[in-house]
């Protein structure tokens, strides 16, 4: 009998197992893995052209709006984990944008406690059971939370599936980050209600939930999205404070118990937060995100409302239909048919107070996710951070406001059977406008075929959920409860499984960064140097991090302004350094006959087409992608003869475009120009280590030098220098140097030049 008892307990969970299990089922039959790899080989080059005699015609790939993942995340954290793996804090990437931080762009998600994954399995396989974690924690966290509120286990089951399989955790399923933030939103306010009941408990468990509490929100935080943070913050606190208004005693103590936890959870995510409030500051994010108001997918556009019913009603990008504005996996909301449906229950009938708090937040999220004119308010105020983040992203909100809402109703109708008709027929009503439209104004209809055939499937499922719900209605007996859930849940399982399933990809391992012939080449050069495209289907800008090739380029929402000053100058050819630089958050330079593409020690350019140009000469080739060497890229480092010093960076630029800067250094300095605007006489220096986060240069010279190191400038850079003959040392103040780079002075004799990144 303790067995039944307990397989009855265990029957829901186990049930979010399977239902996770049969969507990554490719991954476990056939070790497919859940990582775009198909764009990668299929849409870039040299990949494209190392498949070629395989794929003649180039490999097929499903879906182009998912590559991020392979540009930016993936790469990131392998940077990450092959750095912590050598005990080292993984501060800096030098293989983009020059050098940049990487602890301090918060997507690399260094202290995410997952990632413990990588420490027991292949980086490719711990990647996988990441991605993996995130809908199957999210079905059970809601769970548990669900069955706190006193709902009853399939009732909560429902929640946890609609949202774990909901239209945010498809569009964003495979970046390995963003998910892992939100999914711990329903265990964090688990934890506060815990808190609030067990206030009064013996000593020994007033504990464990305030501790719980402090760990989900610290790993919210680490696992790697500021602004999905930001809304599970928000929700976290005013969850706290509803919570609160509810207490007629001891409210100083529980106030005093979340500050506590709150201040520990603040003093252990600043080993991050103040690295990356740091690189945003240094960033050009704000310009970045100035044209929110041309960008038509900014906010989520109020014909879209129209996904949460017929999530392709626009098409899909993975079937190639997709006519609507940019960008389908910002825009999409979808729980399914049933769970939406009573969501409206929720919204027409129930109005106790977890209600009303999950009503308030659905509306908070629509209020400032929708063109509704206040959520202009924080743009056109520009407040920080607010100002800079995309309020599509608010679509994480909605959808855990709506999978929260549609349990809750579950439970309403269940009790309320009657009470059912007003949102059906106002969903009714819905689909037959959505049909005449359809049928009779196809020519107001951007793609009438693809709508009316993507409409056939919503449509089904509503008929089928309407036929269930007369017939439960009918019926008097408990014993249909459960047949009549299984049905639903059923059926609303295996659309949400067929709709994330069609937008998501499962490829093979071999696809995963090959290494191909142009690779190999430039992996064989000797020496430190920087490579860069002509065009952006030529080796992206962060697949370089995985082959530990420096590139120019980059992609990251947060990128250095000095350094996007510099490309901006470089790309318009001339000293212009004004905003806007049009870069969208990649850094992608082009133009090859400049002389800061020698300074920055571009000594192989990679292209598609023939590049007719006296500087360089072509060295390599491997199907369309052609490899030429540039033989007057300028060394990492370099004595100059010759030192002007200026407080504007408006000045440096100007004077570099006139320079010879093989002999003269442009310093910057805000303290005073003493020492620093002068000759020098020249010297040797050779870079005998170079690792992520020290460098050290062995210099010799005969009088005092200046030295140039083409690494971008960053404070928390520090050089110290160790004369071989005197056999001591000194700390060394770095200067902006040439723009963006770094510069110290040397003293003559021998001398070991260390540069150490640290946080303090």
């Amino acid at each position: 009998m303790n067995h039944i008892y307990l397989l009855k307990r265990l029957l829901p969970i186990v049930f979010i197992f399977i239902v996770t299990v049969i969507f990554f089922w490719p991954f476990f039959s056939k070790t497919l893995l859940p990582i775009p790899t198909d764009n990668l080989v299929g849409m870039f080059h040299p990949f494209d052209d190392f498949y070629r005699s395989t794929f003649p015609r180039g490999v097929p790939f499903k879906n182009y709006l998912i590559s991020d993942p392979i540009k930016q995340q993936y790469p990131w954290r392998e940077l990450v984990i092959s750095l912590e793996k050598k005990w080292q804090l993984p501060l800096w990437n030098p293989y983009s944008f020059a050098g940049t931080p990487l602890l301090g762009n918060v997507q690399s998600a260094p202290f995410y406690a997952l990632n413990l994954l990588f420490f027991m399995f292949p980086f490719h396989i711990a990647w996988s059971i990441l991605i993996l974690l995130e809908p199957l924690l999210a079905g059970l966290f809601l769970y548990v939370y669900l069955r706190n509120l006193k709902l009853s286990k399939w009732v909560s089951v429902f929640g946890g599936i609609s949202f774990a399989f909901s239209g945010f955790f498809t569009a964003w399923l495979e970046w390995g980050t963003v998910l892992h933030v939100g999914l711990w939103l329903p265990f964090i306010l688990l934890c506060i209600d815990k808190i609030y009941l067990n206030l009064n408990t013996i000593v020994n468990s007033k504990f464990i939930w305030p501790i719980f509490f402090i760990f989900s929100l610290t790993s919210s935080f680490f696992a790697g999205h500021l602004q999905i943070f930001f809304y599970v913050f928000i929700v976290s606190i005013a969850y706290i404070l509803f919570r609160l208004l509810e207490q007629n005693e001891n409210k100083k103590s529980i106030l005093l118990i979340f500050i506590i936890c709150l201040l520990f959870v603040f003093i252990i995510i600043s080993i991050q937060l103040i690295p990356t409030l740091q690189f945003i500051l240094l960033s050009a994010r704000s310009i970045d995100q100035a044209n929110w108001r041309e960008n038509p997918g900014w906010f989520v556009p109020w014909q879209h409302s129209i996904q949460f019913l017929v999530p392709d009603f626009f098409g899909n990008p993975a079937t190639r239909n997709y006519t609507s504005i940019f960008n389908y996996g910002e825009l999409i909301g979808y729980i399914g048919i049933f769970p939406f449906l009573m969501a409206l229950v929720s919204l027409f009938f129930r109005r106790d107070r977890e209600t009303v708090f999950f009503i308030f937040v659905l509306f908070t999220g629509i209020l400032f996710a929708f063109p509704t004119g206040v959520s202009s308010i924080p743009f056109m105020l520009q407040i920080p951070f607010v100002s800079t983040s995309q309020p599509t992203r608010l679509m994480f909100v909605i959808d855990f406001a709506l999978t929260t809402l549609s349990a809750l109703g579950i439970d309403y109708y269940l009790t309320h059977r009657k009470k059912i008709h007003a949102p059906l027929l106002l969903l009714f009503s819905a689909f037959c406008v959505l049909w005449l439209f359809v049928l009779f104004g196809r020519k107001f209809l951007p793609n009438p075929l693809v709508i009316q055939r993507n409409l056939y499937v919503p449509s089904i499922l509503f008929i089928g959920m309407s036929l269930i719900l007369f017939w439960h209605s009918s019926k008097k007996k408990i014993k249909h409860e459960f047949i009549f859930l299984g049905l639903l849940l059923l059926i609303t399982t295996g659309d949400l499984l067929r709709f994330d399933s069609k937008y998501n990809v499962f490829q093979s391992q071999k696809f995963l960064f090959p290494q191909t012939k142009t690779i190999s080449y430039l992996k064989q050069q000797k020496g430190l140097f920087r490579i860069m495209t002509t065009d952006e289907p030529v080796f992206p800008p962060n697949f370089s991090i995985i082959f530990r090739l420096q590139s120019l380029d980059g992609y990251d929402p947060l990128y250095l302004k000095r350094y996007a000053e510099l490309i901006a100058a470089l790309e318009r050819k001339s000293p212009d350094i004004s905003e806007p630089f049009g870069f969208n958050k990649i850094v992608s330079p082009h133009t090859i006959d400049s002389k800061l593409i020698d300074l920055l020690g571009a000594k192989y350019i990679l292209s598609r087409i023939d590049i007719q140009s006296p500087k360089l000469k072509k060295v390599f080739q491997e199907g369309k992608t052609r490899v030429y060497e540039n033989p007057f890229a300028f060394s990492r480092v370099f004595f100059v003869t010759r030192t002007k010093c200026f407080a504007k960076k408006q000045e440096i630029i100007k004077e570099m475009f006139s320079s010879d800067l093989h002999t003269i250094a442009f310093v910057e300095s805000q303290e005073g120009c003493l020492g620093l605007d002068r000759n020098w006489i020249n010297g040797n220096a050779i870079v005998s280590y170079y690792s992520e986060n020290k460098i050290i240069i062995h210099t010799q010279n005969e009088n005092e030098g200046f030295l140039v190191f083409v690494d971008s400038f960053y404070p928390t850079w520090h050089a110290r220098i160790y004369d071989q003959n005197n056999k001591d040392s000194k700390d060394a103040k770095i200067y902006i140097t040439d723009f963006n780079f770094r510069g110290v002075m040397v003293p003559k004799g021998n001398n070991t030049i260390e540069f150490y990144n640290s946080l303090l």
